[in-house]
């Protein structure tokens, strides 16, 4: 009478057992690397150095059991605008909080000495961004300084006390922090005289749904293909640990 169980030749087992954690290694950087990808990002259609535009802040909600209750946007000095108004959004109030500066901003012959330093967004009871959904948020104002990058550092707000602080500094040449910091691209105008609102601006977050699927595909192809070849690789391994075993049976029995 056979036994219905298999025992398998020590190699073979121990390749399967490899196999398995390689496997499971490679499942969670695909999945580290999606929910990576999920972060709050800035864009702007018109905002460039020296004038006024629409700020557009995208925020997906990464928790799978609490919603997005509040948003706490901080503009430091070095991006402070003399002029500063918030898009009202159904089912959240807005609070702007304000703070001195060092030196001045002038605008329209006007000496500015303080500016909206934090725009704090708070959704109404029972209200908030759901798992699974995203909310955009607009602030209008400027004008923007004469720089490349302005970086915005925000703190997202959780129904169940939990936050997400998304402020670490992105550098050059180095790779995206595991929180970064909402950065928003300033272009200037590409000829003489063409008008300021009709440059465009890109954010280096994602900036628009299917910019953020984009961006999430782009990150786990890569390790989807690593993922495809290591299971090739261990197929092969295996079949060739398969068919080496039955040649040595074979030999062994003749």
């Amino acid at each position: 009478m056979l036994s219905s169980s298999i025992v398998l030749p020590r190699p073979l087992a121990r390749l399967v057992v490899l196999a398995a954690a390689v496997l499971a290694a490679l499942a969670a950087s695909i999945v580290v690397a999606a929910t990576a990808s999920a972060h709050v990002g800035v864009s702007s259609q018109d905002a460039v150095p020296g004038g006024y535009g629409k700020l557009t802040f995208r925020v997906p909600n990464e928790s799978d059991t609490a919603s997005t209750v509040g948003l706490r946007i901080q503009i430091p000095p070095g991006a402070a605008l003399a002029s500063l108004r918030v898009q009202p959004v159904p089912g959240w109030t807005a609070t702007l909080t304000t703070a001195d500066l060092d030196e001045p901003l002038e605008n329209h012959g006007q000496e500015i000495s303080s500016y909206v330093s934090v725009v704090e967004f708070r959704a109404d009871d029972g209200g908030g961004i759901a798992p699974g959904q995203f909310q955009e948020f607009a602030l209008s104002g400027g004008p923007f300084p004469e720089t490349d990058q302005l970086a915005f550092p925000t703190v997202q707000l959780y129904s169940d006390g939990s936050e997400s602080a998304w402020i670490e500094p992105s550098v050059d040449g180095q790779e995206e922090p595991e929180r970064p910091a909402p950065v928003l691209s300033l272009t200037a105008a590409s000829t003489e005289g063409e008008e300021a609102g009709a440059a465009t601006t890109t954010a280096t977050a994602a900036a628009g749904e299917d910019a953020d699927h984009a961006h999430g595909e782009a990150e786990n192809e890569p390790a989807g293909l690593a993922l495809f070849l290591s299971i090739l690789a261990l197929l092969a391994g295996i079949g060739g640990v398969v068919l080496g075993w039955r040649a040595n049976r074979r030999t062994v029995s003749s």
